[in-house]
């Protein structure tokens, strides 16, 4: 095949990866217009401040050892196979850069052959971008769960972010759907890359054992620019003094050995010396991981409470929702008669944003006797109607905390509201000019002890005026299934997906 043909089947095989937006659109350059638009693998994500970031979305390769029953490239099923190569990895990156088509690269893959072997030819592929090629846009790569620690070490000061793919919440979900993979070998390389983070955080003395953080923004940078000279230049002299000596320059691929057809690769000090002179960062934008939505029988309740484990206990960025689409034909997996569950996806992603943001728990917003989130009403809304003894929260006493649980105040109107207040007593007019969704919040907030409406609001007149302000997503007939794109709202997410980190 020819780099287009292989573009077109590795582009088209990773749009199933929801860590960011498919566009699959293709327009030409007309007269009177900006830009244009090149449908294989250029997907969209937003920064922080509402920037629209285009990145080359590719698989590596589409060839796989494992039959996981909901996947299009598993072994059992007959598509068309390709790989790319390193080069052409590379040449695709930055031919679409110097066009100004993309920022950066998220590249994922299936497993040809080992786990090891595939690690390697990414890992490959990163460092020649880096090293040959001088990119210095934003890259986001997948770990291959099962592979060698030390690839995964190399992959990580490489790339900006990394992820590894949960695939389905439940261990028995995973045993059901994918029996070649199991639960442990994915959280390994999860662990590692977040203990890899907090030693690489702690030895520049950002923060503490304890997470603490010591310095801003401006004096991080100005510290990682240091550390950057100061490897650049340990190595140069190790340089120095090898060919004084007569020894050989480092290779950082000279050790790849070909044991039984697969590849492995042997990490040497000298390479990794040679990655940190990049950033002095290792995985500097976090790591994050995607589940499939409605494959198993999980309740949301259950969904929900394993992100929040995975925040907690592996400092995750990001948790993706992916609505499990039914590519193959199994009785093991289940028909869906609505189509893919992109409302549930939605509600998940909302009850997401509260559990990160909003100082929410999982066991606050579902329970075992509701186990899942109400399709008519979003999670916070939905929450405030069931505890009406947290309501009314008055906007000139009540703290930062507080107003965050109030329906259509968000994270920038609470500031706002905080900051404001200091100065002047608020009213309704003042909250609508802060950014407070009034057509939410006036049913739960008081201002100098005043509601909103004269009349006192029950809280059936309540929900119905909710409802007739919620926008329920409706599945219009032959639709194509296009992957929901949420804003990053962390200053570290906006530094990375900028490509300013």
């Amino acid at each position: 095949m020819n780099l287009m043909e292989k573009l077109h089947i590795l582009a088209d095989s990773a749009k199933y990866d929801v860590a960011c937006t498919s566009s699959g659109s293709a327009r030409k350059g007309v007269a009177g217009a900006i830009g244009n638009s090149v449908a294989p693998g250029i997907c969209h994500t937003f920064s922080a401040d509402g920037r629209c970031i285009s990145l080359l979305k590719i698989l590596y390769t589409n060839h796989c050892i494992f039959d996981c029953k909901y996947c299009i490239n598993r072994f059992s099923n007959d598509v068309v196979r390709t790989s790319f190569t390193p080069e052409e990895v590379c040449t695709l990156t930055m031919e679409f850069y110097r066009r100004n088509y993309i920022e950066g690269l998220f590249l994922s893959s299936g497993i040809n052959h080992t786990p090891n072997a595939t690690m390697t030819e990414i890992v490959e592929t990163l460092m020649l971008l880096r090293e040959k090629y001088h990119f210095n846009g934003y890259i986001h790569c997948k770990a291959i769960p099962g592979a060698d620690p030390d690839l995964v070490e190399l992959a990580g000061w490489y790339a900006d972010r990394m992820s590894v793919n949960l695939e389905l919440p439940t261990t028995e979900g995973l045993r059901a759907l994918a029996p070649h993979k199991n639960r442990k070998n994915i959280l390994l390389p999860m662990r590692q890359i977040q203990s890899g983070i907090e030693e690489n955080m702690q030895s520049l003395g950002v923060q503490d054992s304890r997470g603490r953080y010591w310095y801003t923004a401006r004096e991080l940078g100005r510290k990682e620019e240091n550390t950057t000279l100061l490897l650049r230049e340990q190595l140069r002299q190790k340089l120095l003094s090898e060919k004084e000596t007569g020894g050989r320059e480092p290779d950082l691929f000279q050790e790849v050995q070909h044991v039984s057809g697969t590849s492995g690769l042997h990490m040497k000090k000298e390479a990794k010396w040679a990655n940190q002179q990049h950033t002095g960062r290792f995985v500097p934008a976090g790591q994050s991981t995607q589940m499939i939505i409605g494959a198993t029988g999980e309740s949301d309740y259950q969904i929900l409470s394993v992100s929040e484990a995975l925040y907690k206990k592996f400092d995750l960025k990001r948790v993706f929702y992916s609505a499990f689409i039914r590519v193959n034909e199994d009785s093991s997996l289940p028909v869906l008669p609505g189509g893919p569950p992109l409302l549930r996806e939605h509600r998940l992603y909302q009850a997401d944003w509260l559990l990160r943001y909003y100082g929410f728990e999982a066991k606050e917003l579902l329970s075992e006797n509701q186990p899942n989130f109400n399709e008519f009403l979003d999670p916070k809304c939905d929450w405030a109607l069931r505890h009406p003894e947290q309501f009314p929260v008055e906007v000139n006493r009540a703290d930062y905390y507080t107003l965050l649980r109030v329906p259509g105040i968000g994270v920038k109107s609470a500031r706002r509201i905080v900051q404001a207040r200091k100065t002047a007593r608020l009213d309704f007019p003042d909250l609508k000019k802060a950014g407070v969704v009034l057509k939410r919040a006036v049913y739960f907030i008081t201002c100098g002890g005043a509601w909103y409406y004269s009349m006192k609001m029950t809280q059936g007149l309540i929900l119905q005026n909710l409802l007739l302000s919620e926008k329920i997503p409706k599945q219009p007939e032959n639709i194509r299934y296009e992957q929901l794109s949420l804003f990053d709202g962390t200053y570290q997410d906006f530094l990375c997906e900028s490509g300013t980190a």
